[in-house]
């Protein structure tokens, strides 16, 4: 009995992931200096870990929309530029200006904080759709289809502020990005309670199974009657929502919004978040918890890199190496060859 359950443990996707995430983790609890130290200040936790949870949020939220695109047999190259006009529209609905309460100069904003998080993210759901639409019902390459509003997406982020780095100063959404619920970022809480969502949507519903088809096969999930362009639209309009989300986040992180660095290249990390995990690029059967354990990964990677002193630039080297291995090995001629030595190893 114990041999079987051991294969069955090593085979499951989200075995290899957490193995690459805990050597990092060993790697820097050799090497780094109270890596794993954790500290309570005025009731909140801190630490490298307790780091490495917050700033990756914004990617694991990310990844679980670029999760689904991926395996619906698509790609979403746009959801930097979805971060950033998210970035942008939610800094500019809470302008606002200094008035006097009660003898105090207090701050009020034009739009109310749940106002100004509703139109953001209905704006992102937006421009999720349009890439649906694009890609699913008028039949343009998914690559192509978002690379347009990967462009755009600047150009309107700009407009959107005219331009100008835009300073928040609401006081209550800075809770979303740099505020503790028990000890923890509420980061932490936000990404959980997506992810959690996410995947009683994927598996308590048809929905999960359904997409899994069309990422095998299209044209088959289309003669099983399976709704294609529907399943594929609702991807894609999760992937803008969850791009809104974390570019709430951030700008509330930062407490404000600069459309031209705001998410720039984040959606090679969340791309490279999905394969790390071990999931195809060519869509199909897919792990989400493995995905978000890819995006702890990248993370861990670049805060290790950060407290050895080394470059930051390196990190995209880093990043590219790990891209050519797992597309080897991904490579139908790596794994046969793979196969061809497993297999004379079994004979001797």
């Amino acid at each position: 009995m114990k041999p079987v359950l051991k294969r069955g443990i090593t085979s499951h996707q989200v075995f290899w992931p957490l193995i690459g995430l805990a050597l990092l983790l060993l790697f820097n609890f050799i090497f780094t200096k109270d890596f794993f130290l954790l500290e309570m200040k005025e009731g909140h936790l801190y630490g490298s870990l307790i780091d490495i949870l917050n700033r990756a949020s914004v990617l694991m939220l990310l990844t679980i929309g670029m999760t689904l695109v991926i395996a619906s047999g698509g790609i979403d190259i746009s959801v930097g530029s979805i971060m950033a006009i998210a970035s942008s529209t939610i800094a500019v609905l809470l302008s606002g200006k200094m008035v006097d309460i009660n003898g105090a100069q207090q701050f009020v904003s034009n739009i109310p904080l749940g106002t100004a998080l509703l139109l953001t993210l209905g704006f992102a759901l937006l421009l999720g759709l349009w890439n649906g639409l694009l890609v699913s019902y008028f039949g343009l390459q998914a690559i192509v289809a978002t690379l347009i509003l990967l462009v755009a997406g600047r150009g309107i982020a700009q407009l959107i502020t005219s331009g100008n780095v835009i300073t928040v100063y609401h006081e209550r959404f800075f809770y979303i990005g740099g505020g503790f619920l028990f000890g923890f970022p509420v980061s932490i809480f936000i990404v959980g309670a997506v992810f959690l969502l996410t995947m009683l949507f994927i598996k308590k519903t048809p929905f999960g199974l359904f997409l899994e088809t069309v990422g095998i096969n299209r044209v088959a999930g289309r003669f099983s009657g399976l709704n294609v362009p529907l399943i594929t639209l609702i991807c894609y309009s999760i992937s803008g929502l969850c791009a809104g989300m974390a570019g709430i986040l951030m700008t509330s992180e930062v407490r404000s919004a600069d459309p031209n660095t705001m998410g720039y290249f984040i959606e090679l990390d969340a791309i490279l978040a999905f394969a790390i995990a071990g999931n195809s690029m060519a869509g199909g059967k897919f792990s989400l918890g493995a995905s978000m354990v890819g995006a702890l990964i990248i993370q861990t990677i670049r805060t290790t890199i950060y407290s050895r002193g080394v470059a930051p630039e390196i990190m995209l080297v880093v990043n590219a190496i790990i891209v050519i291995i797992i597309c080897s090995l991904q490579s139908e001629r790596v794994k046969t060859a793979i196969g061809k030595v497993q297999f004379k190893q079994g004979r001797a």
